[in-house]
């Protein structure tokens, strides 16, 4: 899961991160060391807490999003809840009467009513709209229908209101992870035609290469340009576009918590305001 894990299992490990800065990684290993952390996964899930601290420190993705299916080791920074993932809680459940069916059926619709309202909003958003669209999650998601285990689903579903509802404050923010979907393709491709790499350094090429390709199609850079930019073999063929720096404050991370291979959402940071997700 990468740097994600740290919301979830890294955090006791922060406070043995006392030195705030490591000339080398040997440096960082020494002082891991010194202060009993050597176990493989204590020693990873110290090396993610170090991460999302120098995330911070150096003000990379200060503003980024995190949007999720819902998995706990996905809440951390400013988290977003995938909406279509959310209903699936009402979808699901197994209805045994007319009466329960019919109160299913009219709660879904309200949702999806109100998900397309929250599209809108996202192309012209305003105060008066932002006021009427949360009223209207109150009203959905607190309702009490009769049907014990549909008023349960809602229930839980208006718990995480600000998850919901956070595309209210920042409207650039998508509602759902289809975006993210989408770019684990390639890794779980390769997955299902190679079984996997073979190495550890194996995984890492890969997703680092997948990483970058995808980060160049969302900016629309050719990716052999920008390698060969980068190896030096046709330097200066690519021109960094000011607004990039703009757009990597305001970029937002979807994930889905299928245990797929999260590709570099933090690791490569290849120029300033190039980001990959």
């Amino acid at each position: 899961m990468g740097l994600l894990l740290f919301a979830h299992y890294a955090r006791p490990y922060t406070k043995f991160l006392t030195v705030p800065h490591f000339a080398d990684e040997d440096a960082f290993t020494d002082h891991l060391i010194a202060i009993g952390i050597t176990k493989p996964k204590a020693v990873r899930l110290a090396c993610e807490a170090a991460v999302a601290g120098s995330r911070a420190h150096h003000g990379l993705l200060a503003g980024a999003v995190i949007v999720s299916d819902g998995a706990g080791q996905f809440d951390v920074f400013l988290h977003g809840l995938c909406w279509i993932h959310a209903e699936r809680l009402i979808n699901r459940l197994i209805t045994v009467t007319e009466e329960q069916r019919a109160a299913v059926a009219l709660v879904r619709h309200l949702i999806w009513w109100l998900y397309y309202d929250l599209k809108l909003y996202r192309a012209d958003p305003t105060a008066r709209a932002k006021a009427s669209l949360k009223a209207r999650f109150d009203r959905i998601f607190g309702r009490t229908t009769g049907f014990a285990e549909l008023d349960a689903a809602l229930a839980r579903l208006k718990e995480r209101k600000a998850d919901l509802l956070v595309v209210l404050d920042r409207p650039e923010v998508p509602l759902n992870t289809n975006g993210s979907e989408h770019d684990v393709r390639d890794p779980v491709t390769l997955r299902k035609i190679s079984g996997s790499t073979r190495s550890e350094d194996g995984r890492q090429c890969r997703d680092t290469f997948l990483s970058l390709k995808r980060t160049c199609q969302k900016n629309g850079i050719s990716f052999w340009t920008y390698l060969a930019d980068r190896l030096g073999i046709v330097p200066g063929s690519i021109v960094w576009r000011d607004n990039l720096a703009e757009r990597s404050a305001t970029i937002w991370l979807g994930f889905s918590g299928r245990g797929t291979s999260m590709i570099g959402a933090f690791r490569q940071q290849i120029k300033p305001g190039f980001v990959c997700v």
